[in-house]
């Protein structure tokens, strides 16, 4: 970590005024200068381009053209997509498309892959793993899949795995390897090279939810070898809620493996309307209904500007922000009973930091909800004890992490927080 950040609102400033990517910050609807939003690696920002574009969609393409739109732009929206994240991932143009949300796609690419790989019978993941994933893995084997155990990787601790117990794991028998890329509670970044290398020498198949880290961090998923991967677009893409997601097969198993749910838009002649599936060639065959058309395209300029800042920009600012988060946290809040709730090392760590609280959600609360002061801060809380700050490097400055800093200490000096219900909330 840099030793030359200082605690000051002056130093923060000039660290944005030297930020090449700070004018990108303009690009995105920020309706009050007092809010501070952190919650990023939740739900992305809404980019100024995603309105205008919506509202020709709706006024010209849905509006005028009618059915038209979908010769004319809608119908081949899936692979052009796919072929815009695949940049953003390190994919080849055909290994990606946009389709159903990441859990049904995690649902196709896992009963895809079992399927493939007979005569093994465990998957592996870990406890850090989101629980939707595990959910479908469990759901795949309480199904058809009966004769199939789940081997769960333990922690070291509350922040990283132990890649010592993921390896001994990963066996002969292991059929499939599933694991997020980043931690959706510590941040904790994988070695996606080596762990797959590893699955590999042992024959398993290696799937990668990349949700908590397309957009913020380098992943080069060819360089991986990786096998399949899926993700969602309305975190650091800044699709928009709910918005569609991607999953990624690499090319020479996308005739090898076969889906298991077989929709029309998946055949190979859907406008034939045969009674018989025959599955497309290529990426296409993992659609599978008629897409939404409207949360879909309003993906595609958050694609935009990921790709006009470039990843390797946004990843080295990624750095440069949390690192800039840590140094404070121990500077400030560290001697007032804080806790480091994400890998210190930022190899090992994704866009995102937690803080570990007795009182978290209590502060979360006050954070979001301020009844003493002007500055509005947005983050989000995971049980038992962390508060999550996403640093999404297009629109988040470093005088926001100094601000927000400073309102936690406020909030721990005046005791603001016992103004405040423990009793969570519905969405926390």
């Amino acid at each position: 970590m840099s030793s030359n950040f200082e605690s000051s609102l002056v130093f923060a400033q000039k660290m944005d005024f030297n930020d090449s990517l700070n004018p990108f910050r303009k690009r995105f609807h920020i309706q009050d200068k007092n809010t501070i939003y952190l919650d990023g690696n939740s739900l992305g920002r809404l980019p100024e381009d995603t309105k205008t574009m919506l509202e020709e969609l709706v006024t010209n393409q849905w509006g005028n053209d009618l059915i038209k739109s979908w010769n004319k732009n809608w119908y081949t929206k899936s692979e052009k997509l796919g072929d815009k994240i695949a940049q953003i991932i390190g994919a080849d143009n055909g290994e990606v498309v946009v389709s159903d949300s990441t859990s049904v796609n995690l649902y196709k690419l896992a009963k895809a892959a079992l399927s493939y790989q007979k005569g093994r019978t465990e998957i592996v993941s870990d406890v850090f793993n989101f629980p939707t994933d595990l959910y479908i893995l469990q759901g795949i084997i309480s199904g058809s899949n009966a004769k199939h155990k789940l081997k769960l990787a333990e922690a070291n601790d509350e922040i990283s795995i132990n890649i010592n117990d993921l390896k001994r794991k990963i066996t002969k028998k292991t059929a499939l390897l599933v694991l997020s890329l980043v931690a959706f509670k510590s941040s904790f970044l994988y070695n996606a090279e080596e762990i797959t290398s590893l699955a590999h020498q042992q024959g398993a198949l290696v799937l990668w939810d990349l949700s908590h880290a397309a957009g913020a961090v380098p992943i080069n998923i060819n360089t991986t070898k990786a096998d399949l991967a899926v993700g969602c677009t309305y975190k650091y893409l800044n699709g928009g809620p709910g918005s569609p997601a991607f999953l990624y097969v690499r090319k020479d198993l996308q005739n090898k493996l076969f889906s298991p749910v077989q929709g029309w838009f998946g055949d190979k002649n859907p406008f034939e309307f045969d009674l018989k599936y025959k599955p497309a060639n290529g990426i296409k065959k993992f659609l599978t209904g008629t897409p939404p058309v409207i949360s879909q395209l309003a993906i595609e300029p958050g694609l935009n500007l990921t790709l006009e800042a470039g990843i390797e920009n946004i990843y080295k600012k990624s750095i440069k922000l949390s690192e800039y988060f840590i140094y404070l946290y121990t500077e400030v809040l560290k001697p007032l009973g804080f806790k480091l709730g994400s890998p210190l090392d930022s190899a090992l760590r994704g866009s995102h930091v937690s803080l570990k609280h007795p009182e978290a959600y209590r502060i979360c609360t006050a954070l979001i909800e301020p009844k003493n002061s002007e500055v509005k801060v947005i983050p989000d809380f995971r049980e038992p004890d962390n508060i999550r700050f996403g640093l999404t490097p297009l629109y988040t400055t470093f005088t926001e992490v100094y601000k927000t800093i400073i309102r936690i200490e406020e909030i721990i000096s005046n005791k603001e927080f016992e103004m405040y219900s423990n009793k969570r909330k519905g969405v926390t």
